[in-house]
């Protein structure tokens, strides 16, 4: 057998496609979290379908994962495939517009029956019929190889087809230079009950991992070296599980039990789960009969002192807007997570869209002002999540944290912070030692009002959703007073500018445009200014993480670009806030199509504006 070539490359895109009962993005998560653990820099890009099993080989029921390593920094999941993986012909149909001529199909061929190439609607076996051409395509029974692997364990054929994904993450990682070992500790965790899968699965991966070593059909196997990536301890983190790992810590920071309210919705639904396993840290998890009843709950926890917290989308937020108003009227700390997904109503819900920022700035009756806050990468949802709650607590306000299905399923290395390093959440409730308590009193800094837990003796004091005098916070209809608490509570949030840290802009402080994006279009919008920087244009790039109040610097820093791009995941929200707030005519890129931004599409839009 001719020796294997080794060949370094600086980066890969891979997607691994199949049916939504095929394991793509169980395949998917440990082949990245493999990646990380060997050093490489990653972005991921989990697709899968809204419906719980859509019919088996069909196009609606196709699953799919995209990761891209590399040996340097990167910020997307990549715009161009090197190589796909499918395991039947309706995943070869969905996703081989976007494999380009000479990129690589590792196809099953076991599932290419006549029956699923109907079903996929392809006329001929694309396999054989010479439409893959332009390909380097790879047929593998795989099916027959994982039943010759576990021919003697008398397991049924559906246990054993079951296995495939494990053939094909065992041929990635001999492809890649991935060991196999992380995975197999991973499995015996996984399934300790049944040992039975315990073992199918990890003969399927090896014998996906040795067949790529002894088959002849692959001549060539790749290396990316380590990507320098700061000094420190990584683990590979997805957007949601950050935002829930930065509320524990704040939670801990500021000495508050934790309460989260929550009613399911995807792609909501991880932060609850998560959550409700750290009872050991006193984290106390509701999941109510509704989106409103959740809500309720988390307020009233927030008015017994508890750090409070509700999560949802765009629906379940419009289904929680009153609750926020009366969170506004009692000014009370609350942490309100949108995780946006396609929409209006139930919309596309495993799609991933940036369309809610108008629903939280303005989303509710009368003036109610709400910050709100987006962050900008999976890592930074640990970041976010944190300074959420300690803006809630030190101006005694609700928050909104905008995330996107993007950033909630995504994935990237997050180096673990120093705790000791955050800023401090300081928390100080009203007692009944300082004087006459008037509830409404403010703090002249910050305009919060006192936090005061029911049951102090002497703090006593009305709540709900009826107009609060002025300090005494005794209900009051005076038009005056109503005018000064809606001004008070409109500069209480206009104050938080304070706290905003001065905006970083990627480029020249000059030139002749600049990209302003927030959100999960961080990364493409990096990736595609570094690229036209490097050939010689003046563009630069600026990502506001803070959208109410938008950051003090900001309207200086539009003055000095001759164009401002603002590209969207819908029809122009931040557009249109931006040319109302600064008078500046800028442009917008918006494509709404349940998808993130490529880079490419950036890059095409930037050479057209300038």
């Amino acid at each position: 057998m001719p020796k294997k070539l080794t060949k370094d490359v600086e980066s890969v895109v891979i997607r691994f496609a199949g049916d939504s009962g095929d394991g793509m993005q169980l395949m998917g998560n440990r082949f990245a979290s493999t990646t990380a653990l060997i050093g490489n820099d990653l972005a991921t890009f989990p697709e899968f379908p809204a419906e719980i099993r859509a019919p088996a080989g069909s196009l609606a029921g196709v699953s799919a994962f995209q990761v891209q390593f590399s040996s340097r920094d990167i910020y997307t999941p990549g715009d161009v495939l090197d190589v796909l993986v499918v395991m039947n012909p309706a995943a070869l149909k969905v996703h081989l517009g976007d494999l380009p001529a000479g990129g690589a199909v590792i196809a099953n061929s076991s599932a290419f029956t006549e029956k699923n190439i109907k079903m996929a609607g392809w006329d001929d076996n694309p396999l054989t019929d010479g439409s893959l051409s332009q390909y380097k395509l790879y047929e593998i029974d795989i099916i027959r190889l994982v039943s010759n692997a576990l021919e003697d364990m008398q397991l049924n054929p559906k246990t054993v087809e079951r296995t495939k994904n494990f053939f094909g993450l065992g041929l990635m990682y001999w492809m890649y230079g991935r060991p196999i070992e992380p995975t197999v500790d991973w499995l015996k965790g996984k399934f300790k009950s049944r040992p039975e899968l315990v073992e199918a699965n990890i003969r399927s991966l090896k014998t996906g991992y040795h067949f790529g070593d002894i088959s002849e059909i692959f001549a060539t196997k790749y290396r990316v070296a380590r990507a320098p990536l700061e000094k420190g301890t990584y683990r590979n983190i997805t957007g949601n599980y950050a935002l829930g790992l930065g509320l524990l810590a704040a939670s801990k920071a500021s000495g508050l039990p934790l309460f989260f309210g929550g009613y399911p919705i995807t792609p909501a639904s991880d932060i609850l789960h998560q959550l409700s396993q750290y009872r050991n840290f006193g984290v106390k998890t509701f999941q109510a009969e509704d989106e409103i009843a959740s809500i309720g709950a988390a307020l009233g926890a927030s008015f017994a002192g508890n750090l409070a917290v509700t999560a949802s989308s765009g629906p379940g937020i419009a289904l929680k807007a009153e609750t926020i108003g009366l969170a506004v009227m009692t000014e009370l700390p609350l942490v309100i997570l949108n995780i946006q997904r396609a929409g209006p109503s139930t919309g596309m819900p495993t799609k991933t869209e940036q369309a809610d920022l108008f629903q939280v700035l303005y989303g509710r009756n009368s003036e109610s002002p709400v910050p709100v806050m987006a962050p900008i990468s999976p890592a930074d949802c640990f970041e976010v999540a944190y300074e959420a709650c300690r803006i809630a607590c030190k101006y005694m306000t609700p928050i909104f944290v905008l995330s996107d299905a993007f950033l909630a399923n995504g994935s990237e290395p997050w180096r673990t912070p120093d705790l000791a390093l955050l800023p401090p959440i300081e928390v100080e409730f009203a007692t009944s030692e300082e004087g006459e308590f008037y509830p409404y009193e403010r703090d002249e800094a910050t305009l919060a009002r006192k936090w005061a837990v029911p049951g102090t003796p002497k703090l006593e004091h009305r709540i709900g959703g009826l107009e609060k005098e002025n300090l005494t916070g005794n209900v009051s209809y005076d038009p005056e007073n109503h005018h000064l608490m809606v001004q008070l509570r409109a500069e209480k949030v206009a104050g938080i500018t304070a706290e905003i840290p001065p905006t970083e802009i990627f480029g020249d402080p000059t030139g002749d445009l600049l990209v302003l994006g927030w959100g999960s279009t961080y990364g493409a919008i990096h990736t595609a200014v570094d690229g036209s920087k490097e050939k010689g244009k003046s563009v630069a790039h600026a990502h506001i993480r803070w959208i109410n109040p938008l950051p003090p610097d900001l309207g200086e820093i539009l003055l000095k670009y001759q164009k401002v791009l603002v590209p969207e995941v819908n029809a122009g929200q931040l557009l249109k806030l931006i040319r109302s707030e600064y008078l500046i005519d800028a442009v917008g890129l918006n494509l709404v199509r349940g998808r993130p931004f490529r880079a490419s599409h950036i890059v095409e839009k930037i050479d057209s504006v300038l």
